[in-house]
């Protein structure tokens, strides 16, 4: 077992482009390779995708959960169910990031769940300043909001600048998920 981080920081995977979740796996992956311990939380997702499969390899040094419902979320289309499921994630976000047991989090598509606003971005400041000293955190999605991009110690935004997507190209089976 590797020693834990002697810092924690934040960093932020925000933008328009593809990449900010494969970006947060990769950082899993070298994480992994130093016998560090990730945790990854799914928000708003709850489909069948190739990294919850690739995560049951690394048994319980790599969690993935997720806590979203199946198919994708619209803003004009928020469910009740939408809403108590992004609740009880950043509830299970708060165990997660104050026990200390992994190294690294990824709260996936967070940022997503405070733009729609199912979770206040209050709560989530409150949940970085809170969690335990060496637990570095990474937040994806689109639309970071300012004050998690102000709070962040790192901010990469993704630009979609070409998109197989335009060209009419589908979501691939262990590319998109």
């Amino acid at each position: 077992m590797a020693a834990k981080l002697e810092q924690g920081l934040v960093q932020v995977y925000t933008g328009e482009g593809k990449g900010k979740t494969t970006a947060a796996l990769g950082l899993a992956l070298r994480a992994l390779g130093r016998g560090l311990k990730v945790f990854m939380l799914q928000f708003l997702k709850g489909d069948d995708t190739g990294e919850l499969h690739a995560g049951r390899l690394f048994e319980d040094h790599f969690i993935i959960e997720q806590t979203g419902l199946k198919g994708f979320i619209r803003r004009d289309r928020i469910a009740e169910a939408d809403i108590h499921r992004a609740q009880e994630a950043l509830q299970r976000a708060r165990e997660i990031l104050t026990s200390g047991d992994y190294d690294l989090v990824i709260l996936d598509e967070i940022n997503v769940a405070m733009y729609f606003e199912l979770i206040p971005v209050r709560e989530v400041l409150h949940l970085l300043q809170d969690r335990a000293a060496n637990v570095e955190v990474v937040l994806t999605g689109r639309y970071a909001p300012q004050e998690i991009i102000e709070a962040a110690d790192l901010v990469t935004e993704m630009k979609n600048i070409k998109h197989y997507y335009q060209a009419g190209v589908p979501a691939r089976r262990g590319i998109e998920s």
